[in-house]
């Protein structure tokens, strides 16, 4: 039986399909099984099938000023997926959009500041990154894919900042032994997020006018840190 759940936030199926791809490949999991929250409510009784969670990308905002009745429930759904990670009862590892969910769960504030384009950026652990068992191992610069709006002001109260950089500075955090959350993309691979691209063109994430040049600097990127987080997180929880 999977011990590792994917979970679904966007509503582009062919985005999602890659995504999931994506994960699987990163996690080095031969299974790994799928939950698409556009779709299916959570069932919190489901993820004791599970040992490990990871939650991909949206284009989906926090900060929202309108929300469809839709994006309402999945912020929901992720809120109690959240809460039962907290728990300790399963190892969750949030991206993208799901850390602006927790960050505001925790009582944090989730703003417009400090948006990234979509490109590969440095990331730098922080002391504490350095002592975790999924981050330590990359040492203290990792290169990730960020394409984002909106992020968190500041570390949440109880969480830990585990990564950090000049543009975001709330790159990465935990809280308590299994909870993990990522502003970055940690699962594709240049070719990946280049062929990702294409769905979000006039989303807002890079000028459209300007998308060869950026497709191509996104695959001429190194970036392998990103993988080597999840596989480390499937070795340690899965």
């Amino acid at each position: 039986m999977p011990s590792l759940l994917y979970v679904c936030v966007r509503p582009e199926t062919g985005a999602a399909d890659a995504e999931h791809a994506s994960f699987r490949r990163a996690l080095g999991a031969d299974v790994v099984d799928r939950l698409d929250l556009l779709q299916t409510s959570l069932d919190t009784e489901q993820l004791s099938r599970y040992k490990g969670v990871v939650v991909g990308g949206s284009p989906f905002n926090v900060s929202d000023t309108v929300k469809s009745a839709q994006q309402q429930r999945v912020e929901a759904d992720l809120e109690k997926l959240a809460a039962v990670a907290m728990d300790a009862q399963i190892a969750a590892f949030f991206t993208c959009f799901s850390i602006g969910v927790l960050t505001r769960m925790l009582g944090g504030q989730v703003g417009t500041a400090t948006p990234e384009p979509a490109s590969a950026t440095v990331i730098t652990a922080t002391p504490a990154g350095l002592e975790d068992p999924v981050f330590g191992p990359s040492g203290a610069a990792l290169t990730v894919f960020t394409a984002h709006k909106e992020s968190a002001e500041h570390t949440p109260p109880g969480a830990v900042l585990l990564a950090t950089n000049e543009a975001c500075p709330v790159q990465a955090y935990r809280v308590g032994t299994h909870m993990y959350a990522a502003q970055f993309h940690p699962e594709p691979t240049p070719r990946d997020f280049a062929d990702r691209m294409t769905f979000y063109r006039h989303t807002g994430y890079f000028d459209p006018e300007e998308f060869d040049a950026v497709q191509r600097q996104v695959l001429s990127a190194s970036v392998t840190e990103g993988a080597a987080l999840l596989r480390r997180f499937a070795q340690t929880f899965g």
